[in-house]
């Protein structure tokens, strides 16, 4: 079937891009030999297409990067487990039927409405968890014979240095003082190692940026970048990393993370941080040996850019 204007217009960009298939690519060619009018539009479109690839392409930020793989998985898990997905596998089970599939959801709905009825809050039988603040008497003293449940807040202040921690126990607890108390400096340090929510984990990082002349402190920043399992929390930690004295050890955390790090933009980084350093501090063959060996054999081509520049830089070629 001979290829119309329109259809010609339509298939011009898959044709600058050798998408089409063998009979659209001799149909697009025939009309293209036929029609002048067409023959000029597509000279156009291949001279904005020459301007287009010889344009600079600017490289994503890390931060950029890591934001939208975290959303993108975020995405994904909720598509995957979420209510909707669930409901639709559950329905495919009773086959097209229309009746059957109208009985099946409302007998889901039903339940739901029962179950939600069974389980709804009972507030007026649960008694008001008794909150305190070692404002209000409670002595940090007490901390060592304390269960902690869960972590509600962490909220730093860095314009005097206190830090605010809301958590369960036996009770409500509010605690207030500066990371210069050893009981409130471990809970954070504790809770940067070890708790399972990101929020609060992230917000704890804050808090230790107040202090990060503190080798706990210190210690549980690196901990964060190497093994915290949210790449948004890793990229934090390195920012504050970054900016704390360095030293043999902050190298070597760094080019860990340079090199093992699953995500990308935390990567980049990673190695930018690492060629600051070295710029200020002077050349460290160990560090310089890894990128180049990064910048000709690692698997992801943005790391491979991103060191070859890095070796570039630091051997003053750029």
């Amino acid at each position: 079937m001979t290829m119309n204007c329109e259809e010609f217009e339509n298939a011009s960009a898959l044709y600058l891009y050798d998408e089409l298939s063998g009979s659209e690519r001799t149909d697009f060619e025939a009309h293209l030999a036929a029609c002048e009018s067409c023959r000029t539009r597509l000279k156009e479109v291949q001279r904005l297409h020459r301007l287009l690839t010889d344009c600079p392409r600017p490289e994503p930020t890390p931060d950029l990067l890591v934001h939208c793989r975290q959303a993108l998985d975020e995405a994904l898990d909720r598509e995957e487990l979420g209510w909707r997905s669930l409901l639709r596998a559950w329905l495919w089970n009773f086959g097209p039927a229309p009746a059957t599939r109208a009985a099946a959801v409302l007998t889901l709905v039903v339940f739901g409405f029962g179950l939600g009825w069974t389980l709804r809050p009972r507030t007026t039988n649960l008694p008001e968890p008794a909150s305190t603040s070692n404002q209000s008497g409670f002595n940090t003293s007490d901390l060592s014979n304390l269960r902690i449940r869960s972590i509600n807040q962490v909220t730093p202040d860095p314009q005097s240095g206190e830090v605010r921690i809301t958590l369960d126990a036996e009770r409500r607890v509010t605690l207030e003082g500066s990371l210069d108390d050893p009981r409130i400096r471990q809970i954070l340090v504790d809770t940067m190692k070890g708790y399972d929510n990101p929020g609060i984990r992230r917000d704890t990082l804050d808090a230790l940026r107040l202090q990060t002349n503190d080798p706990s402190v210190r210690g549980a920043l690196m901990y964060a970048l190497l093994h915290d399992p949210n790449a948004g929390v890793r990229l934090e930690a390195l920012k504050t990393v970054q900016h704390m004295e360095c030293g043999p050890d902050t190298h070597q955390v760094l080019l860990d993370v340079a090199e093992r790090d699953a995500n990308v933009g935390v990567r980049t980084a990673a190695i930018d941080a690492l060629v600051q350093h070295l710029q200020q501090e002077g050349m460290d063959d160990q560090v310089l040996a890894a990128f180049e060996k990064l910048a000709t054999s690692d698997q992801d081509p943005v790391v491979r850019m991103r060191c070859l520049s890095a070796v570039r830089r630091l051997q003053g070629n750029e």
